[in-house]
């Protein structure tokens, strides 16, 4: 007879917000499989919970062979940043970890350039340096941005600041910890989020799949802030 996989969310940092619901579960459950088994011991000894303990990895699909999965909530560091961002929380959207890659992270923000909800990221120190210098460059200097660093944990800080002052800062300060980066969608008033150049790929690739010229000027303006008539002038003398 198929048993139950319970998900319990753990702690972000402070021991003292696993709830005793999660305790419990854990206590009862005939084993415990971990992403990191040397993080979750940790975690286990200070509740003195002993239970067999084994590794989990991607290929562990429970539901998949007809396994009852529940949900046992608890932290997540993407909402908890958000909540403390001081940015829109109405919509928003979990990016995760961008590419350590430059060209490939650089695709990643760009893909994102239009997006007019919350973007929320998380970054490790070694690489928080070239992502905000790439945000700066792709969404532009002036976009607000929340930088929350070791959530619930003894350092804790969040910085509300812009991008261009994050990467100016972030030039002259050694990152430290973990972050959570919590940058603002779009608006109508922000720079282009393309060049010319790369607005008018964007029309000739749309005029490639069937669209007439005035409407894919107006659509990629639209979605890019670039000026209508100088995009329209430029692409047709790129034909």
């Amino acid at each position: 007879m198929a048993g139950t996989l319970y998900l319990v969310a753990t702690p972000i940092g402070n021991l003292g917000d696993f709830s005793p619901r999660a305790v419990e579960t854990l206590r009862q459950a005939d084993f415990i499989a971990a992403e990191d088994t040397r993080v979750s011991v940790k975690l286990l000894n200070h509740f003195d919970i002993k239970k067999p303990l084994v590794s989990y990895h991607e290929h562990n699909l429970c539901a998949e062979n007809g396994v009852t999965v529940q949900a046992i909530p608890g932290c997540c560091a993407a909402v908890s940043a958000l909540a403390v961002s001081g940015l829109p929380t109405g919509r928003f959207t979990f990016e995760g970890f961008l590419s350590a890659r430059p060209q490939e992270r650089r695709e990643q923000l760009k893909a994102l350039s239009g997006e007019t909800r919350t973007m929320v990221f998380h970054e490790a120190p070694h690489k928080l340096r070239p992502t905000l210098a790439d945000m700066a460059a792709i969404f532009g200097p002036e976009r607000p941005i929340a930088l929350c660093r070791e959530l619930t944990k003894l350092h804790e800080d969040t910085m509300r600041t812009t991008l261009g002052q994050a990467a100016a800062y972030y030039d002259a300060n050694e990152p430290r910890g973990e972050y959570v980066l919590v940058v603002a969608g779009r608006t109508a008033g922000d720079a282009p989020a393309l060049t010319l150049e790369e607005g008018v790929a964007r029309v000739l690739a749309l005029r490639a799949g069937g669209m007439k010229m005035k409407e894919a000027v107006r659509v990629t303006a639209d979605d890019t802030g670039l000026n209508r008539n100088e995009l329209y002038q430029a692409a047709l003398n790129a034909q």
